[in-house]
């Protein structure tokens, strides 16, 4: 070997292109993932579809809304309703969609086996887990945002002739927009959760939607104790609080039997949901193989 060769060897850093090899950061895994996430086509539809869904909802809402107080309703009828609610009106199918997401942007490698690539990429694997949720969870919450503001604008006009449009200086209102986009969110978060215990989108699919239009509906319509107690603390039932009107919630404190969160700590009840199944997620990960 000669001088000049030995030199450059022994000069350059390790990590860096001349052993093959390049340093693995945070920064980097996520755009790794991001670039993953944005190129499947199955994304694109999905948050087409969330968009579509949300306004189109929040337009029939305000229609008949707007239909009944012409015919001589008033707002004051529905219960305290306020036009951050018509305007958020599409969330439960929004929820679903952004559901359907969270699982397949983990289970969907287990099922190509990319995720072994992946794995193979991130040996300490953590990064990848968190890189996911991470441009999951931001997705989630741009989209949300802008399924909002399209339905603001969609629904304005109907609305404003009712006295019923949303008033972006009443803390209420915001609280319930951008309550329904961490809503979204969080549901997306929870999903992936399920997707990345279960590794396989048909089980976690079932896993996850079960426990959101099963398993809480039931809960609310037996009228045992046990259930009473329980039923609130569930992830939609308790971050559903932060979308609901004030005086909706007090309506309900009323005649309720058990705990009535208040909207943020329903949203925190939501997000420990997703800490602990992500948590769980996370130690299985590292041991199970890919």
């Amino acid at each position: 070997m000669s001088t000049e060769t030995l030199t450059s060897a022994t000069d350059t850093p390790l990590g860096t292109a001349s052993t093959g090899r390049i340093h693995l950061t945070f920064p980097r895994v996520v755009r790794s993932e991001w670039i993953k996430f944005r190129t499947l086509r199955s994304t694109v539809w999905t948050l087409a579809t969330t968009i579509v869904l949300m306004v189109g909802i929040s337009l029939l809402f305000a229609w008949g809304v707007t239909s009944s107080t012409g015919a001589g309703g008033n707002p004051e009828d529905f219960g305290g309703l306020t036009g951050a609610n018509v305007v958020t009106g599409g969330y439960y199918f929004g929820q679903l969609t952004l559901a359907v997401l969270g699982v397949l942007v983990i289970s969907g490698e287990y099922s190509t086996g990319m995720i072994r690539s992946t794995l193979a990429a991130v040996p300490t694997r953590l990064p990848a887990l968190w890189a996911k949720a991470l441009v999951l969870g931001v997705t989630s919450f741009v989209v949300s945002s802008i399924a909002i503001g399209l339905s603001y604008v969609a629904t304005r006009a109907m609305l404003d002739p009712i006295d019923l449009a949303t008033d972006l200086g009443d803390p209420e209102q915001i609280r319930i927009l951008l309550g329904t986009a961490l809503y979204l969110t969080a549901i997306a978060l929870l999903a992936f959760a399920f997707g990345a215990l279960l590794r396989h989108s048909a089980a976690a699919l079932a896993a996850v939607l079960g426990l959101l239009l099963v398993v809480e509906n039931v809960f609310l319509l037996i009228p045992l104790t046990f259930f009473e107690k329980i039923s609130p603390f569930l992830p939609s039932t308790a971050g559903s609080q932060l979308m609901m009107p004030q005086a909706q919630i007090d309506l309900m404190a009323q005649s309720a039997t058990g705990a009535v969160l208040t909207p943020w700590e329903g949203f925190a009840v939501l997000a420990a949901w997703v800490v602990v199944l992500l948590g769980v997620a996370a130690v299985l990960l590292k041991r199970r193989n890919a």
